[in-house]
């Protein structure tokens, strides 16, 4: 297994590489870029602004900065070089490396913090996200989906069937909006808090008040996640032990005269656990970083997603890189543990033997 892990542990050099050059390749050449948008933004405070009845302008200034005829080329070369593009390409890359080397990802173009502290400040709101939610959808759908394969085509099974299939089919944002206009005084009670993670007056709290207000204003965002979340989960859960269940080893344990709990936890489980653990990195960077998008952006929670998708819309490349950086390199660690947890539950397992 050690050699198996150093093996993997290479690899994410080259992988982290490859995925850094592709994205840089892509969004050097995608328009309308921080040199672009400044070039704009100097334009409209000297009142030079495009006229929105004008195509012929507004075309020369989405090409080649041929917009920009109030100001001068020295200013032009000037904003090109505040935001490094007065130098070549592959300059530019080799840089970028040489810094994430250093674990420093540069400085925002737009939000005037290095993305080290960008991405320290929101990591806080992602792993609450995060954490409560996945520690709450995995308690709940493990025992609710060996409870429907041991209950197969019962009612139960039938009707937490239908329940299921309504909480997959409607997006995170419709139960985001319906949980604020029942909960949060929309429309009805108001309950809980509309947004943020904490209250104003956090710091003056005591701890016990401090743990009560930060669950206050989590029980929304996370019941959102959960609501659109455990769906999938329990359908592999049940099928998984559906299928162990059918098995040989299965009814020579019940024959014994086993009782049905100790057959499913003491013999089923560890089998049907290992496809639910192949597919847990997908389910967590799932959880933590895409799932989470939609409801910091409703819940005005300032996290990962959200300074992710702001540095897309404004072309802010270091943050961009920064945050693809951490992504990826999160979901090729949690894809190992991954791996050492299959051999852990069944040792019969080997990645070494198998020249893995």
């Amino acid at each position: 297994m050690g050699l198996y892990i150093l093996k993997r542990l290479l690899l994410i050099i080259p992988t982290l590489f490859l995925i850094l050059l592709i994205n840089f390749a892509v969004v050097q050449i995608a328009p309308g870029g921080p040199v672009e948008q400044a070039i704009q933004r100097a334009e409209q405070f000297q009142g030079i602004g495009v006229v929105s009845g004008s195509t012929s302008h507004i075309n020369e200034v989405q090409s080649h900065y041929q917009g920009t005829r109030g100001l001068s080329p020295e200013m032009v070369e000037q904003i090109k070089a505040q935001y490094g593009f007065d130098r070549p390409v592959h300059e530019r890359f080799f840089k970028m490396l040489k810094g994430y080397l250093q674990l420093d990802f540069g400085t925002s173009f737009f939000k005037n913090k290095s993305v080290t502290t960008l991405i320290l400040e929101k990591m806080p709101v992602t792993i609450s996200l995060g954490l409560w939610s996945t520690l709450l959808i995995y308690s709940i759908a493990i025992p609710l989906g060996i409870s429907k394969a041991n209950k197969h085509g019962s009612l139960f099974d039938q009707t937490t069937s239908l329940i299921l299939a309504v909480g997959y089919a409607v997006p995170t944002f419709v139960f985001a909006i319906l949980l604020i206009m029942i909960f949060s005084g929309g429309s009805y009670l108001q309950w809980f808090p509309l947004q943020g993670l904490v209250s104003e007056n956090f710091a003056e709290l005591s701890f016990i008040d401090k743990v009560k207000d930060y669950f206050w204003h989590l029980t929304l965002p996370v019941l959102t996640i959960i609501l659109g979340g455990f769906a999938t989960l329990t359908y592999l859960t049940k099928y998984s032990f559906m299928e162990e269940l059918n098995k040989q080893y299965v009814t020579a344990a019940r024959a014994k005269g086993l009782t049905e709990p100790r057959v499913l936890y003491n013999h089923v489980f560890r089998n049907a656990m290992l496809i639910v653990i192949a597919g847990l990195p997908e389910a967590l960077i799932g959880i933590f970083f895409v799932g989470n998008l939609f409801v910091e952006i409703i819940f005005n929670l300032d996290g990962l997603g959200l300074l992710g998708f702001e540095a897309i819309q404004q072309r802010d490349y270091p943050v961009i890189f920064g945050t693809l950086f951490i992504f990826t390199l999160v979901s090729l660690i949690l894809r190992l543990l991954s791996d050492v947890l299959y051999q852990l539950i069944d040792p019969r397992i080997n990645f070494d033997r198998q020249g893995a």
